[in-house]
């Protein structure tokens, strides 16, 4: 009997869990704890490094519940001077271009120089079901499992070009936590580009080896924006293929202008896989780092992010203010049909949804 009552008793710790399982999911399985946080255990938590509380935190950041945003500017605010201290770095590229296995190689690189490493993929979201796949941890399984790293995807949603709106806001909280280096993964070549740009001190775009055409389908507006530009799957019989994309490459960067921040853009080939070209790409990124600190472009650029976003917030906030107008809501479904059947035009139907937004006759 009391050996059955005992065994009833035995302390959940016991419980054996796979070795691919994250160790901080164990600790949340053991540990969850029921009492809501305040804002002072989550910025406590935060700065001691605690991924969980962390990820609660970024969760909190990423809802559109009203309570839930409020809570989560005041955990921002209070992490604010414990932020601003890693390098920033936004890493784009064509699906199929091995971001997420490149990713988890630079990143793995980066924490056998004893570095602590966040990962934020923006995941695609569905236009039809709104789901996302969020499957960079599965992606990144070997990276997933290092102490020192911190992988988080987060659904794009209906944002510019793919862009998951609260990013900005998470990596302050994951430099706040202590991650000195910030990969922000972007879903592909496109819009999302200049907003990425927007919020990191270092752009990366990673390119296949082509069949000649290298610079087909890739948008000059990209390249320029690019500090370095890598050539990844240069392996097996690719090599050639990926020595050609390099030197096509570089031919076409010498008729880019002279970059604002003084850098010349690099051109590299490298194999994620096999990881070869990864400790090149991440001594240039120091060296780059370096050297737009010593001119002070690095802090120019940060200041103009911080007003970028001030703007960007505010366009972001009014908009969602209008659409939850009780009035609009109603007018705008008539002023919809009215546009679908042609009777309306659409800027003359736009400024009167303004005007009684504004309250104007």
């Amino acid at each position: 009997m009391s050996s059955s009552k005992n065994n009833n008793n035995k302390d959940h710790s016991s419980k054996s869990f796979p070795s691919s399982v994250n160790p901080d999911a164990v600790q949340y399985f053991l540990h969850k704890k029921k009492k809501k946080r305040t804002v002072e255990d989550f910025v406590k938590g935060i700065i001691k490094g605690d991924r969980i509380i962390l990820s609660q935190a970024i969760t909190l950041v990423e809802s559109s519940r009203l309570s839930d945003q409020n809570k989560a500017q005041k955990i921002i605010e209070a992490c604010l001077p414990y932020s601003e201290n890693s390098v920033r770095i936004g890493i784009t590229g064509i699906p199929g271009v091995g971001k997420s296995t490149f990713i988890e190689a630079l990143g793995q690189h980066v924490i056998a120089k004893k570095k602590k490493v966040a990962v934020l993929a923006i995941d695609p979201s569905s236009s039809v079901t709104k789901g996302s796949i969020l499957g960079d941890k599965t992606r990144m399984n070997d990276l997933s499992l290092e102490k020192n790293a911190f992988i988080r995807p987060s659904p794009a949603g209906s944002s510019l070009g793919g862009v998951a709106r609260k990013t900005r806001e998470t990596i302050l909280l994951c430099e706040a936590a202590g991650f000195e280096t910030i990969f922000v993964e972007t879903v592909g070549v496109g819009q999302s580009e200049t907003a990425v740009h927007s919020m990191v001190d270092f752009f990366l775009l990673l390119l296949v080896p082509g069949a000649g055409d290298e610079l087909q389908g890739i948008k000059r507006g990209i390249v320029e924006m690019a500090d370095i530009l890598a050539v990844n799957k240069a392996d097996g019989g690719q090599i050639d293929a990926a020595k050609n994309a390099r030197r096509e490459y570089r031919n076409a960067l010498h008729l880019m202008p002279l970059k604002e921040s003084g850098v010349n853009p690099k051109v590299l080939i490298c194999s994620a896989m096999e990881q070869t070209g990864i400790a090149e790409i991440w001594k240039l990124i120091l060296i780059n780092q370096q050297l737009t600190r010593k001119n002070k472009f690095f802090y120019k650029k940060r200041k103009e992010q911080s007003l970028f976003w001030l703007h960007e917030q505010i366009g972001n906030g009014l908009k969602d203010f209008f659409y939850k107008n009780e009035k609009i809501k109603k007018r705008l479904e008539e002023i919809e049909k009215e546009v679908l059947e042609g009777r309306r035009n659409s800027f003359n139907a736009a400024d009167e949804l303004l005007n009684m937004f504004l309250d104007k006759k």
